[in-house]
């Protein structure tokens, strides 16, 4: 097998998602990092994506309430990869979506700010990497949930909040159970507390913090925090090697995509080598162009989705 083969199989290769349960599970090494519970409260529940001079669309929704922030340490899966398995749940669970959209197509700062949020530091929201949806039990309006879920350099965040009674009857009685979220299976366990251990896990780290100048190869100017974690990770592993793969949306030829993917890839290996010192052996430039997408090319946030630069972990030993 060809080392640009090798490179797509290892790209391609994910873990397939267990079966939903009758929870919202969570990923292997989620945590909890606060929970709000009400006996009788109200949640604003949007429905559709922030409109200037009218604000983010709301049904009014009241009971029993639960609000949640969980954190997933690493970044082997994308805040999108992780929505789209926790709609699968709700999916399974037999609850209609009524609204889901992600950064700019949900309104940007405006939708963020425009509706609940958990603060910092238990619930971290990026403005330019969040997925928001919300849902109702089929026949029953009253039994709500949405999902917020973004992420930082180096975890995940997701806000769950939940209204109805079966939710309240699930926290007085048996907590952790029925329609709450709950640490779990749900997802494969190659999402890891650090880039160490999802390298060597996972073998694939996503440096979805890189921003690229508009139309150009370029990495634009600052110190990423997800390249200082690579760099830290290859100064403190010597004998180890990774391939920094470029990816592109499917606008264009795909011989253009590839050209583009791996000059993008090539930018970021140069500033691993200028900026933090990382040794060249321990570095090659690849790229795919559309052929490995994480997300729907039709919709413009799933084009920026895809459009990404990975650290794909080579040495065999």
């Amino acid at each position: 097998m060809t080392r640009s083969a090798a490179l797509l199989a290892a790209v391609l290769a994910t873990a397939p998602l267990a079966s939903p349960a009758a929870t919202i599970n969570m990923p292997a090494g989620a945590t909890l990092r606060t929970e709000q519970l009400e006996a009788a409260g109200s949640y604003l529940l949007p429905t559709g994506p922030w409109r200037e001079g009218a604000g983010v669309p709301v049904t009014a929704t009241s009971g029993k309430i639960t609000r949640q922030a969980w954190r997933i340490g690493g970044t082997g899966l994308s805040s999108y990869q992780i929505l789209v398995n926790l709609r699968a749940q709700l999916d399974e669970q037999g609850y209609d979506i009524l609204f889901e959209c992600h950064t700019q197509a949900c309104g940007g700062f405006d939708f963020r700010y425009g509706t609940e949020v958990i603060g910092e530091p238990e619930m971290h929201v990026d403005l330019g990497d969040f997925q928001f949806l919300s849902a109702t039990k089929a026949g029953d309006a009253a039994d709500a949930v949405s999902l917020l879920v973004s992420r930082s350099a180096s975890a995940v965040f997701v806000q769950v909040v939940q209204v109805g009674e079966a939710v309240a009857q699930a926290i007085a009685t048996a907590p952790m159970t029925a329609t709450k979220a709950e640490p779990g299976t749900a997802l494969p366990a190659e999402i890891e507390p650090d880039i160490g251990v999802a390298m060597e896990r996972a073998g694939r780290f996503v440096l979805a913090d890189l921003v690229f100048a508009t139309g150009s190869s370029d990495l634009g100017p600052g110190r990423f925090a997800s390249l200082t974690e690579l760099a830290d990770y290859l100064k403190a592993n010597p004998g180890k090697r990774v391939a920094l793969v470029g990816h592109t949306d499917a606008q264009g030829s795909l011989a253009g995509n590839i050209s583009l993917s791996k000059r993008r890839a090539a930018s970021v290996m140069d500033r691993l080598i200028k900026d933090f010192a990382v040794p060249a052996a321990q570095l090659e430039a690849e790229g795919i162009g559309y052929l490995a997408p994480i997300a729907s090319n039709q919709t413009e946030a799933g084009r920026n989705r895809n459009r990404r630069v990975e650290a794909i972990l080579v040495s065999t030993e």
